[in-house]
């Protein structure tokens, strides 16, 4: 049926009944972007990162495809538990849980026998899990996180996070371990977010993609030096890791190089978010869109859409703005981009002029983050459609 009409039109045509705005997973783009991870993976188990799926039903999909995707990397401890009473199990927390209240309930489901690992990197937070465990007179099993930035005079090329960053804060660290009796030391997690989180191919980059590009080859081989230095120290020290996390969707082809690796995260690369489409070694599908009417048009070639003002976290950038996905060659208006209530869409050249209640398609900057504007996704495909719920239309949101 696509073959058969514009992309723009069979998705118009296909989802006319849905009140804007609405968020839409096409299916077929969905599979596809499953089986290249899967592909890109090779022989390593791949966790599923969480923070940019915000959906119970997507996450249940990908586990359906292949017995190769296990478990998931979750982001906040309320979402643990919630994870945890719908069933999930090897949970994976990538950001530390202090909360007092949170652990003690997350440490109630280790003591069931679910699979929680909690991620530290300080002897604050161990002796926080101690306490809470020593409690429930359980031992609660933790990962540590391996920093993996690189720093430069006047640059950090990565992301300030573990306060582990070297083999001597690493000692203090295990040493601080060695002297608890209701912690577990279980793996170890390394995220290399100046591979694995920063496109190389961005269109207008330049120099900067250029400079990009040097950075991340001079930084792999330090990345999987640091990372096997860890697991050695750790196993001389006595411990069995069962984890040794590494990356994300835009490093899987380097980490799952590295033997000591036991998986890889993977949770951008399922939606396919548009920072994703300015990598070199790989593409991936644009799975998920949302769509917004166009309510005016104030002169020829200008749609002016009720909505539609979703803007990713992170650093004030110009790209983290959505952009403009169907029809193609549509340009956000430079004074007021994507806006609180209104979203002015220029067309320079159209085949056929937009009309008032005609649907503009946008892809959002960061995959999760768009679920935290709806409360269901569509999960369309050739033989239909069906609602499912995302974090938000369950009354869930965690941050």
């Amino acid at each position: 049926m696509k073959m058969q009409m514009s992309k723009y039109n069979y998705y118009k045509e296909r989802l006319k009944e849905f009140t804007f705005p609405y968020a839409c997973l096409d299916l077929e783009m969905f599979y596809q972007n499953v089986q290249k991870n899967l592909e890109r993976a090779g022989s390593k188990k791949i966790r599923i990162a969480s923070k940019s799926i915000r959906c119970r039903q997507v996450m249940e999909m990908i586990f359906e495809y292949h017995d190769q995707y296990q478990g998931i990397m979750t982001y906040h401890g309320n979402e643990v538990l919630f994870l945890a009473q719908n069933g999930f199990d090897d949970l994976l927390m990538a950001y530390p849980v202090v909360d007092p209240k949170i652990l003690e309930k997350i440490v109630e489901w280790v003591q069931k026998g679910r699979q929680i690992c909690l991620m530290t990197d300080s002897e604050e937070q161990i002796d926080r899990i101690e306490e809470v465990g020593k409690k429930h007179n359980v031992k609660v099993p933790i990962a540590l996180d391996i920093d993996m930035s690189d720093s430069y005079p006047g640059l950090r090329f990565g992301v300030w996070r573990s306060s582990i960053q070297n083999e001597k804060r690493l000692e203090q660290v295990i040493a601080h371990i060695k002297k608890k009796s209701h912690v577990q030391l279980e793996g170890i997690m390394g995220y290399e977010a100046q591979i694995a989180g920063v496109g190389d191919k961005v269109l207008g980059g330049g120099i900067k993609n250029r400079l990009v590009k040097y950075l991340k080859k001079r930084s792999l081989p330090g990345v999987a030096k640091r990372r096997q230095e860890a697991v050695e120290y750790i196993e001389a020290e006595g411990f069995e890791l069962r984890i040794v996390n590494g990356g994300g969707t835009g490093s899987l082809e380097s980490t799952c190089l590295e033997e000591v690796v036991t998986e890889v995260t993977v949770g951008s690369g399922f939606y396919n978010s548009h920072l994703f489409d300015y990598y070199q070694n790989f593409q991936l599908r644009p799975a998920m869109f949302y769509g917004i009417q166009v309510v005016r048009i104030p002169e020829k070639g200008v749609y002016t859409c009720h909505g539609g003002g979703f803007i990713a976290s992170g650093g004030i950038e110009k790209v983290k703005a959505p952009v403009i996905y169907l029809p193609q060659g549509g340009q956000l208006d430079p004074m007021e981009g994507a806006g609180e209530v209104q979203t002015p869409v220029r067309f320079n050249k159209l085949k056929s002029p937009l009309e008032i209640g005609d649907p503009v398609f946008l892809r959002h900057a960061k995959a999760g983050e768009l679920c935290e504007r709806f409360n269901e996704i569509i999960l369309l495909d050739e033989n239909g459609y069906e609602r499912t719920l995302t974090y938000r239309g369950e009354g869930m949101s965690f941050g």
